[in-house]
C-alpha cells in the first residue's frame, strides 16, 4: 500500500486543469491493450488514475472492449475522458479518429499519436495535425520525439501538455538517453509527460527525478505477471520520484545536474 505524501509538498497538487477538470494524480494509465472490464476497473483504482482514456480504431483493423461492457464496470463519471489517436498511422487518420471520438463521445481532450510504420513518433505530422486541432477547438497532448525545436512549437500552438518518448513504446528499455528529455522538461512553460518503454518502477521513478510532471504506462501493466501489483509499484515510483525531484537531489548527481547516460 502507497502512502501520499501531504499535499503541501507538491507531490499531489494539480499540475494540469483539463476541461476545468484539475488533474492532481501523476500517473496515467493507457487501457487499449486490455480484454477485461474487470482488469480495467482494478487498474484504474490501484494507480489512482483520475483520466478514463478512450479510442476507435478508423481502419477497424484492432479488436478492443466496447463501452457499454465498461460502462457496465466503472463509474465513468468518475473519470475525466480523454480521447486518443494511438491506433492512427498518418496524419489523416490521426484526424478521422479525432472527429469521430468527438462526434460520437463529445471528446475534445485529445492525447495525440500520429506514429509511423515502425510505431514511432512522426514528429512533424504531428505538429502539423495539433495546429489543425487546435483551430478546430481541440485541447490537444500530443507525443513527440525529444526534439526541443518541436516542443517549443506544439508549446506556441497553445497544447496542453507535451508527451515526450523515453524508448520505444512496449520495449521496456526505460529512459537510456535523459538528457534530451530533461532540456524538453527544462526549456517549455507547459507539463511534460514521459512515456514509451517504461517498464518498472525503476524507469518511473527516473523519469519523475527528471523534473516529470507525469508518466504514462501501459504495456508494463499487461504484461506483468501480476498487473495489479505492478500497477501499486509504479504509483509508489511516481510519488517516490516526486519526492526526490522536489528534494533537489545532491549536489552533483547525475539527474539534477540534467547530463545524459545510459539508464536502462
Amino acid at each position: 500500500m502507497s502512502v501520499t505524501a501531504p499535499g503541501d509538498i507538491g507531490v499531489d497538487d494539480n499540475w494540469l486543469t483539463l476541461g476545468g477538470y484539475e488533474l492532481t494524480s501523476r500517473l496515467l494509465v493507457g487501457i487499449e491493450q486490455y480484454t477485461s472490464p474487470t482488469m480495467v476497473r482494478q487498474v484504474l483504482e490501484v494507480t489512482n488514475s483520475q483520466v478514463f482514456i478512450t479510442t476507435v480504431d478508423p481502419d477497424n483493423n484492432r479488436p478492443s472492449l466496447l463501452l457499454s461492457d465498461l460502462a457496465d464496470e466503472l463509474p465513468m463519471d468518475r473519470y475525466l475522458w480523454i480521447g486518443t489517436t494511438s491506433f492512427a498511422r498518418s496524419g489523416s487518420s490521426a484526424l478521422r479518429t479525432a472527429h469521430i471520438l468527438r462526434d460520437s463521445y463529445g471528446i475534445e481532450l485529445l492525447k495525440l499519436d500520429v506514429r509511423d510504420d515502425g510505431n514511432m513518433p512522426d514528429n512533424r505530422a504531428t505538429v502539423e495535425i495539433a495546429a489543425t486541432l487546435r483551430d478546430q477547438g481541440f485541447s490537444v497532448l500530443p507525443f513527440i520525439l525529444p526534439d526541443e525545436q518541436d516542443a517549443a512549437a506544439l508549446e506556441s500552438l497553445g497544447c496542453s501538455a507535451l508527451r515526450v518518448m523515453a524508448a520505444p513504446v512496449a520495449s521496456g528499455r526505460g529512459i537510456p538517453d535523459p538528457g534530451p528529455i530533461r532540456r524538453i522538461i527544462d526549456g517549455v512553460g507547459i507539463p511534460v509527460v514521459v512515456e514509451g518503454g517504461l517498464g518498472t518502477a525503476r524507469h518511473v521513478t527516473l523519469a519523475m527525478e527528471m523534473g516529470a510532471s507525469a508518466v504514462l504506462v501501459n504495456t508494463a501493466l499487461v504484461e506483468a505477471r501480476q498487473p495489479l501489483l505492478m500497477a501499486a509499484s509504479m504509483r509508489s515510483a511516481v510519488e517516490a520520484g516526486r519526492l526526490a525531484y522536489l528534494s533537489g537531489g545532491m549536489p552533483g548527481d547525475e539527474i539534477s545536474t540534467g547530463l545524459s547516460g545510459a539508464v536502462g
